[in-house]
């Protein structure tokens, strides 16, 4: 149905597949079968073990606790830290339904490394949510195996859709998605940090600049997304012909902001692929 989830577990339940088990709960959507989440400490199960229809199983108590969660599990997030990747796979092949959709949450790992481990007729989606996801405004990248079917990324689609946006993709371009919705997050804070340096410098206190430059990126954000148009036509209802605003982003197009965020990104991609080929 397409307001139900089936069965899930979460391997390494921590700040991103916390947030996405949150998400799903907070969402109301059915889980058909109910989610398991495993960590290795007792304190980290804990957190988790007070939500409602959640099974959390502290992995210092049941070593093997991550075999029992994928046992009936349909859809199996891999959230463990990429160097354990490999360990926890071979941990749970043996278990994991025929049916099972694995789907990772580690960065850089490749669908070819999780095959490599599970056999390339597993089902397997590889996901790049970003930190917006805890609030439920994220972007989530999706590249699907060639043995995920449309049934697959369907159901993989709508639990990422109730931490926010889900943008599908082939895996070649999901480190370049990566350069954007992941590492972008960052790019905006810097952005209100020198905007806030900027009210500073014109003579305000911290608190009111902080104040200022944070809900103008804030506001102007939510009007984007209420009015739906694009970001071009909004500028330009603020800039007046030769007015303030004009003048400023004058500064700013002289500064050549495009190709300072191409480079940035450039950087940024350039980067991932090192990561990916272990340097």
């Amino acid at each position: 149905m397409a307001d139900a989830l089936p069965s899930l577990a979460f391997l390494g339940a921590g700040s991103m597949g916390g947030a996405i088990l949150r998400g799903v709960l907070a969402s109301g959507m059915r889980v058909d079968g109910g989610i398991t989440a495993t960590n290795r400490t007792v304190e980290k199960a804990e957190a988790l073990a007070g939500l409602d229809g959640v099974t959390s199983i502290a992995l210092a108590e049941r070593p093997d606790g991550n075999a029992d969660a994928v046992a009936d599990a349909r859809v199996v997030l891999v959230g463990v830290k990429p160097a354990m990747v490999p360990d926890l796979l071979t941990e749970i092949a043996p278990h994991l339904a025929p049916d099972a959709i694995v789907v990772s949450l580690a960065a850089g790992v490749t669908l070819q490394a999780f095959a490599s481990v599970l056999g390339h007729e597993a089902r397997v989606i590889r996901s790049m949510p970003n930190t917006p996801s805890t609030v439920g405004r994220g972007v989530t990248g999706l590249a699907a195996g060639a043995s995920a079917d449309p049934d697959d990324r369907a159901i993989v689609r709508r639990l990422f859709e109730t931490v926010g946006v889900v943008v599908e993709v082939p895996e070649s371009k999901i480190d370049a998605l990566g350069t954007i919705s992941g590492s972008g997050p960052a790019y905006v804070y810097l952005l209100i940090e020198e905007f806030t340096r900027a009210a500073i410098g014109l003579g305000f206190d911290d608190a009111d600049a902080r104040l200022m430059a944070e809900q103008t990126f804030i506001g102007a954000t939510a009007l984007l997304d209420a009015s739906g148009d694009d970001p071009a036509e909004l500028r330009r209802r603020v800039t007046s012909p030769k007015g303030t605003t004009e003048r400023a982003i004058a500064v700013l197009q002289d500064a050549r902001l495009d190709r300072t965020f191409a480079d940035a990104a450039a950087a940024a991609l350039a980067r991932s692929r090192e990561l990916a080929a272990g340097a």
